[in-house]
């Protein structure tokens, strides 16, 4: 039998906005396309990723079933592809918006834990703190 799954999103389960975000795919992934594997959990590798845990905490990483991966924005664009949604989406795949969507979104990942605090959904073991400075990526890893 074929793998019914047509993306992983690799999630910080430790992050609140992050659980808010993957408890919203999972709500409306009805025909069970996109998987979720939590990246803070004690017994996730990394290594199955060729990455280490800093690189996936920095920047939101996702993976296709024959293991190629994308970051960032990218991630949403095929998460919410997979679930239906993919057209709330695709400007930010345009010229122009897809170099801003990634930035907006980098911003995000740095100041995530503080955009959290702000409303009420504060990173309780800090163990979803985002690395400093640019983050170098798994290799075969497609922006």
């Amino acid at each position: 039998m074929k793998n019914p799954w047509r993306f992983k999103l690799l999630y910080d389960g430790e992050c609140p906005l992050c659980r808010r975000e993957a408890r919203f795919l999972q709500n409306r992934n009805r025909h069970g396309h996109l998987v979720f594997e939590d990246i803070a959990a004690p017994a996730f590798d990394p290594s199955v990723y060729h990455a280490t845990r800093e690189e996936l905490m920095g920047v939101i990483h996702g993976v296709y079933p024959d293991g190629r991966m994308v970051k960032k924005v990218a991630v949403f664009r095929e998460a919410y592809r997979a679930i239906g949604l993919g057209w709330l989406l695709a400007p930010t795949a345009w010229p122009g918006l897809r170099w801003l969507a990634d930035q907006g979104y980098e911003w995000f990942a740095r100041h995530r834990l503080s955009i959290g605090r702000i409303f009420g959904r504060a990173c309780e073991s800090q163990t979803c703190a985002v690395p400093s400075a640019k983050n170098s990526s798994p290799a075969k890893t497609k922006n």
